[in-house]
């Protein structure tokens, strides 16, 4: 349950807001506010998850509100003006809700704060396998690139390389996304029935191996990851267990 605070100058707005938070199962209203330093007082004290806070409002606006924030919350920007979106997402800002937004609109954008809600959660706890807010129990991942947080089915991963401090998913489209990721970490995240490491560099998704030979998995006619010596036989166990041999 996401512990969520909104915060609009616009009486209407306000009242949409808490009403659309009240339609979804996860999200739990804490407060709300008409200006953004009663919402200051409040978090001095209190703590949310998540923010929903209009970005024009008088005395101070959601952005200079957020950017005063010492232990800043997940945050959802509303506004009438589009020429503030780059604005919000320099903050951080898990999505932008563009007014008049429908429910639709907010409840994807509700989505993507649970879904990061729960990777950061994961990444916290990776001792606790069982748990109910692990991916293998659900569709999507949240991956935060360019000042955005975007949800990528976890299916559409083809394999996933290392790149220092980051990671690039090769996605089936044949895009990519890069974040700042371990690769450790995201094995831990990853359902172990679907995803192995077969290298220090490659997550794979076993779904989408196509052949194998020697030290190399084929995921089309002509791309390949290799597969590392220390895996070799967890790769292998995995074949024989799996694949009847012809």
């Amino acid at each position: 349950m996401l512990k969520c605070i909104a915060i609009d100058d616009e009486p209407l707005a306000l009242r949409q807001i808490a009403s659309y938070i009240a339609k979804i199962p996860y999200l739990e209203l804490a407060a709300r506010f008409n200006n953004a330093i009663e919402a200051q007082q409040w978090l001095a004290a209190e703590k949310a998850d998540l923010i929903f806070v209009d970005i024009n409002m008088p005395d101070l606006s959601g952005v200079e509100f957020v950017r005063g924030l010492l232990d800043r919350p997940m945050v959802v920007f509303t506004t009438a003006y589009s020429e503030y979106a780059v604005e919000g997402f320099k903050l951080d800002a898990v999505d932008y809700l563009l007014k008049p937004f429908s429910f639709a609109d907010f409840s994807r954008a509700a989505a993507k704060a649970n879904s990061l809600y729960e990777l950061r959660h994961n990444q916290r706890t990776p001792q606790e396998p069982d748990s109910e807010a692990l991916p293998k129990d659900r569709e999507y991942i949240s991956v935060k690139a360019d000042y955005k947080v975007s949800l990528v089915k976890i299916s559409d991963i083809v394999y996933i390389e290392s790149e220092g401090e980051y990671v690039r998913l090769h996605l089936a489209d044949g895009t990519t996304i890069t974040t700042l990721f371990r690769l450790k970490n995201m094995e831990t995240a990853l359902p172990a029935d679907s995803f192995m490491r077969v290298h220090r560099s490659y997550i794979v998704n076993l779904k989408a191996i196509r052949s194998y030979i020697k030290g190399r998995i084929y995921l089309s006619d002509t791309e390949y990851i290799p597969i590392g010596e220390i895996y070799k036989e967890a790769f292998q166990e995995y074949i024989r267990k799996n694949f009847r041999n012809l």
